[in-house]
């Protein structure tokens, strides 16, 4: 059977420090008051922190640290966690022995406090004990006679962190859900949402996520297309916060149950940025996505896409064909809308009309004729369709060809003299010909119309600042065999990623595209028409010089642009022929 815990007062009256009447009294005010005994104590001048402090450690079987002691700022080290936490939280590190941080806390019996600080600096923590005061005298000692210059990638740490500070003491005694202002421009939590995708805007991220969790709130950037964790928020706040991005987005506040979608714009830098931004019902509350669209993502030029020299050339020749069809595949977020609205950037000129069907309309360009999709009125992908062809355009773009009657007036669009850009989800370029025949299209049709289909996926580029080039023993053999690079052919040329303040310590800054480019032949049309086999269909592309996503990766690799494994996470490396 379990020892029961002693009680702080039973400790306390045991050690002489205080009686048992001054307990009972301390109790009684206390529980009117909603605060702790042993902060009742201290304010009633029956004990002093420090000894409600050790009389704590001895309650939880912890070790109490005397900060006043000589040699303990040489045990304190700063640098295991960030700064805000620090301040934020009242902790300070000791170190750290294998997995477990050892951390000095003032109050053991807040839990949530544990659980993240678990979560947010990925190892077990270890606590000891010393009193609130010593903390915050030791830290503002430490920190303000020691302060070192703060990296741009420090300093945005704690952008969010203060925000939030500001409306936890603004609501301290208040339920944040009833009293927090969603409205008011001044209020803690229209300045906390502002900061935050500001602070996003600034870090190159592509999304927001606001994901509400049994006990907190997390949020996560996606940068680079990866999510990291930026601060988990209490979940006291999460009402408030979800109303107030509802509320700038469009979105009803009142409806909870159901999806939504709506738009922000803001403007940061004196550049407007809009969020395009969608809630789902999730089991804690809904889930808010927020993606960041920037008006000059779009523009960057061809040559920055990551095309390689051949390839680029014959993008270009296609292009500018009259009629027929050109498609770009990928998965969600392989950057093939930008691909495709770079290429009418070129395009766009006084003696070419371009009409586009998207859904959504994500960037706005001068001089092109741009529909909504709006299905809840009838406004389909192909009402539209048909609609565009009325209209005597030269070019058309489709967002997505999601089945056959839209893929069918798209084809007829590029028979008649069109020439037709589209996106199908397919892993690669060959896949998509038995993807329109599997819809429904006549295989004649499909033979005839298309005249070049590309796969394309994003890959993380290296720091130009950081990256070195790879040494011998930086080579992983695993990851050079998959994507077919013998190692003396990369050591020397491959670079590795080592991290600094411009990358974020990452390695990888800023993202190109790998691509596959088939163009159609005789043999290709003459396999299509027959309904053959991806596997036949891919095999005489690579014979007519279509040139695989993986083996276009390593020439990315050999370049020193990014890693093989970057290359093998991306490019499905499955699919690389022998």
């Amino acid at each position: 059977m379990a020892r029961s815990r002693k009680k702080l007062g039973e400790i306390l009256v045991g050690w002489g420090v205080v009686t048992a009447d001054q307990v009972s009294k301390a109790a009684d005010l206390a529980k009117s008051s909603g605060k702790r005994l042993g902060e009742v104590m201290v304010e009633q001048g029956y004990a002093s922190e420090g000894q409600v402090a050790k009389a704590l450690a001895n309650q939880f079987g912890m070790e109490y640290v005397d900060l006043a002691a000589s040699g303990m700022s040489s045990k304190i080290d700063m640098k295991l966690i960030p700064e805000d936490l620090v301040r934020k939280h009242l902790i300070l590190p000791i170190g750290k022995v294998g997995s477990k941080l050892q951390l000095v806390i003032h109050d053991p019996m807040d839990l949530e406090l544990m659980d993240m600080l678990r979560f947010r600096l990925n190892a077990e923590v270890e606590p000891r004990i010393a009193s609130r005061s010593d903390i915050k005298a030791f830290i503002e000692g430490t920190l303000e006679s020691k302060r070192s210059p703060i990296t741009e990638a420090n300093a945005g740490q704690s952008l969010v962190t203060d925000s939030i500070d500001r409306t936890i003491d603004r609501s301290v005694d208040r339920s944040v859900d009833k009293s927090i202002d969603v409205a008011a421009e001044d209020s803690p939590i229209v300045k906390l949402t502002n900061r935050m995708l500001t602070e996003a805007v600034k870090m190159r991220a592509s999304d927001v996520h606001i994901e509400p969790m049994a006990d907190r709130v997390r949020l996560r950037y996606r940068i680079d297309g990866v999510c990291i964790e930026r601060d988990n928020l209490p979940k006291r706040m999460q009402n408030a916060l979800l109303s107030r991005v509802k509320l700038m987005s469009g979105m009803n506040i009142a409806e909870k149950r159901a999806p939504q979608d709506g738009r922000i714009k803001l403007g940061v830098d004196d550049v407007f940025i809009d969020f395009r931004v969608s809630a789902c019902p999730a089991y804690h509350g809904e889930s808010v996505v927020l993606r960041i669209l920037r008006p000059d993502s779009v523009r960057i030029g061809l040559e920055n896409l990551g095309f390689e020299a051949d390839n680029l050339t014959v993008f270009n020749r296609i292009i500018r064909r009259p009629n027929g069809i050109f498609l770009v595949t990928g998965p969600t977020g392989s950057g093939k809308t930008t691909t495709l609205y770079s290429a009418l950037d070129i395009l766009n000129r006084p003696d070419k009309k371009i009409i586009t069907a998207e859904d959504p309309v994500e960037y706005n360009f001068n001089g092109i004729n741009q529909c909504q999709v709006r299905e809840g009125i009838g406004l389909t992908f192909s009402a539209i369709l048909r609609s565009m062809l009325r209209q005597a355009p030269n070019i058309i773009l489709v967002g997505e060809i999601r089945d056959r009657e839209v893929g069918e007036i798209a084809i007829q669009a590029a028979l008649t003299g069109h020439l037709v850009f589209s996106t199908l989800h397919t892993n690669d370029a060959p896949s998509a010909i038995t993807r329109l025949i599997d819809m429904g299209i006549k295989p004649f049709l499909v033979a005839s119309s298309i005249q070049a289909i590309m796969a394309q996926r994003l890959i993380r580029i290296l720091c130009k600042d950081c990256k070195k080039v790879a040494e011998e023993a930086d080579l992983d053999h695993k990851y050079l065999n998959l994507i077919d690079l013998k190692p003396e052919d990369a050591l020397g040329r491959a670079n590795k990623p080592v991290g600094c303040p411009t990358c974020a310590n990452t390695g990888f800054r800023g993202r190109r595209a790998i691509f596959e480019m088939m163009q159609m032949n005789s043999q290709i049309r003459d396999l299509a028409f027959h309904r053959a086999p991806v596997v036949e269909i891919r095999h005489a592309a690579l014979k007519s010089g279509m040139r695989p996503l993986v083996f276009d990766g390593r020439l990315k690799v050999l370049g020193g642009m990014t890693t093989a494994d970057e290359i093998a996470r991306v490019a499905q490396v499955a699919g690389v022929e022998d």
